[in-house]
């Protein structure tokens, strides 16, 4: 798989490539690329965001500076996908990283401070996405997000098995995950539940799937 994550600040993943799961399949399931809007932006000295028309403080990303870009990096042929990071966009949940995570190519696109010009969402996108409702200074972060949730259900970056039984997957009917514990058994009186050193395995399943559908209820 391909991802494309188009940014002011490439050098903030530098992080996140090399650390686990994405440090396993970089290369080999994905192919992770940093493009920086201000090596193509037309405009000078590198610029590529500007005040808001209407007035207002902060800066937005110029949808010229991002049609640049697109055109520098893809000429014609575009990824299917392609989606602006913004708190506007559809809520990033299990589902959409599945659909994400089979497509073979596509883009990301990250501003900062206030934002991309409306047009850059409306006519050079075909998708945005919010890792929630609330404000941060840029789509680094969001971006990473995205990259890690796809990253994780690519062939080899997980250790066999281990994320059968992660949240929202298939295992626990799309529920969050229950809770774990390890040694020590008591600490401080804080007791493991009897059951998980009963070695009933049986017990133990079914204790793990009801806390998983009381967790997610909640």
């Amino acid at each position: 798989m391909r991802v494309d994550v188009f940014t002011q600040i490439p050098h903030a993943f530098a992080w996140l490539t090399e650390q686990k799961p994405i440090a396993t399949v970089l290369g080999a399931e994905l192919d992770l690329r940093l493009l920086n809007y201000r090596d193509t932006t037309p405009l000078r000295a590198g610029q590529v965001d500007d005040d808001p028309y209407g007035g207002g403080s902060g800066m937005v990303l110029r949808v010229d500076v991002v049609d640049a870009a697109l055109r520098a990096a893809y000429g014609d042929e575009r990824p299917a996908r392609v989606i602006a990071l913004t708190p506007q966009g559809r809520q990033l949940e299990q589902a959409l990283v599945e659909e994400l995570a089979v497509e073979p190519w596509i883009a990301l696109l990250s501003s900062r401070f206030e934002g991309f010009d409306e047009r850059i969402v409306t006519h050079l996108c075909t998708d945005a996405v919010s890792i929630g409702p609330y404000i941060l200074s840029g789509g680094e972060l969001p971006a990473m997000v995205l990259v890690d949730a796809i990253a994780r259900r690519l062939p080899g970056a997980l250790a066999e098995g281990s994320g059968e039984l992660e949240s929202f997957s298939e295992a626990l009917d799309g529920g969050i995950e229950y809770p774990h514990y390890t040694r020590p058994a008591v600490y401080r009186g804080w007791d493991v539940p009897e059951i998980l050193l009963s070695g009933d395995h049986g017990r133990i399943d079914g204790w793990r799937r009801e806390q998983s559908r009381v967790r997610s209820i909640r």
